[in-house]
């Protein structure tokens, strides 16, 4: 029983320190004119306005869908990454991660 538990405090450090490295890294996010910095936990960092002289009021609407785009671009490169480094986590853990 000791060793089983020794077991899991190793794996719940492994994890925690996993999600860390996680959270720090910056994640970027493109679009035809904007990129979007990520951190892991999802609080964005930047935002870049690609093509800034060439853009007039009209295109405000579709420099929001770009927005939208890269943001979930990087959103899912975090979810991508999360499910690399902790995955085996939840497959070893019969799906509670």
């Amino acid at each position: 029983m000791n060793n089983l538990m020794a077991q899991v405090q190793r794996m719940q450090k492994d994890i925690q320190k996993k999600q860390e490295e996680i959270y720090k890294t910056i994640y970027t996010g493109e679009s035809e004119w904007v990129d979007v910095e990520v951190f892991g936990n999802k609080e964005i960092k930047k935002v870049t306005l690609k093509n800034k002289t060439t853009m007039d009021s009209e295109d405000l609407e579709c420099l929001e869908d770009m927005l939208k785009i890269a943001i979930s671009d990087a959103h899912k490169q975090i979810e991508k990454d999360v499910e690399k480094k902790l995955g085996m986590y939840g497959k070893s853990l019969g799906g509670l991660l």
